[in-house]
């Protein structure tokens, strides 16, 4: 019950966060406001382990897997994405980001020995069935020119970080490291390579006032980045990296409803059809076959922001 919880609200914070990123859009630049994202996000999060009085003081080779699961999940993936979107449509993006969830199955395996189940398989496959239907129109007016397979490579790449760095984050939770430190620092690392890459290309830091900016940056540091991944991540040791992933094919579904109330989205039957494929892949993946072990053995405790629960 609490897995599922944490899987609504990932879905539907990361689902609404899209509204936040069009309200950056601006005189600030993209990468600048990651970068102030992420640096708040750090600020948020240290401010509590500062009020819970959680342990912050790590070794270095666990600070080692924390900066490697910041850059890959908080630094170098957004960075490839936010180029990328230079040269190919956010919903041709959205599409070759699904992929992530064959990726963490293949990853899972290699890398943790996560035995690969044939009914998470085809629940993605049929995910990703959804996925491509609902984006049918981004995906036929794609052309593989050379902007389009630069594009579509630096999606693909950004997607793979991502990836990785779930795998990291599931080996880091087996490892014992609470999430909440781990993605404080996590994030902090992040933010820095972000503020390392603005410096190197010449962005200009500037920061809007408003009600608009200042708010919508709050929500993707507060929701998007504190909440929706402290769940998500919990998500990842709880129920695997390849259960978890499969929110990041609901997120369209969410982004499609608030856009067909404030945007007057259109549906079609390609879309709609769509959305039934990504369901019923869910429904599929998140059911898991009980076998007599699963039935006699103890609730599985769950922990999010340094906090034990059954």
């Amino acid at each position: 019950m609490k897995n599922m919880l944490f899987y609504l609200i990932t879905v539907l914070i990361w689902g609404s966060t899209w509204i936040g990123i069009k309200l950056q859009l601006g005189i600030v630049d993209p990468m600048v406001s990651v970068t102030y994202r992420f640096a708040l996000a750090t600020l948020i999060l240290l401010i509590w382990c500062v009020i819970r009085g959680l342990r912050m003081r790590f070794d270095s080779g666990e600070h080692a897997f924390m900066f490697l699961q910041g850059i890959l999940l908080f630094g170098f993936n957004y960075l490839l994405f936010y180029i990328a979107e230079l040269y190919v449509a956010s919903g041709l993006a959205a599409v070759i980001f699904s992929t992530i969830v064959l990726m963490n199955i293949v990853n899972g395996a290699l890398f943790l020995k996560t035995p690969i189940h044939g009914r998470v398989v085809i629940g993605g496959l049929v995910g990703m069935a959804g996925i491509i239907l609902v984006f049918k129109t981004e995906i036929g007016s794609f052309s593989l020119d050379n902007e389009g397979l630069t594009g579509f490579i630096l999606c693909l790449a950004a997607t793979l970080l991502a990836s990785l760095g779930n795998i990291v984050s599931a080996r880091n939770q087996k490892s014992g490291l609470p999430i909440i430190q781990t993605n404080t620092y996590g994030m902090a690392y992040g933010a820095l390579v972000m503020l390392l890459a603005s410096i190197v290309t010449g962005r200009s830091f500037d920061f809007v006032l408003s009600y608009q900016y200042a708010g919508s940056l709050l929500y993707l540091a507060f929701f998007g980045s504190v909440i929706a991944f402290g769940c998500y991540l919990t998500l990842v040791g709880n129920i695997g990296a390849d259960r978890a992933a499969y929110a990041t094919l609901l997120f369209p579904i969410v982004a499609l409803a608030i856009s067909t109330i404030w945007e007057d989205y259109h549906w079609s039957i390609s879309s709609a059809s769509g959305v039934g494929l990504i369901l019923l892949g869910n429904l599929m993946i998140l059911q898991k076959r009980k076998t007599v072990s699963d039935r006699q053995a103890a609730p599985r405790r769950i922990r999010l922001f340094g906090k034990a629960a059954h």
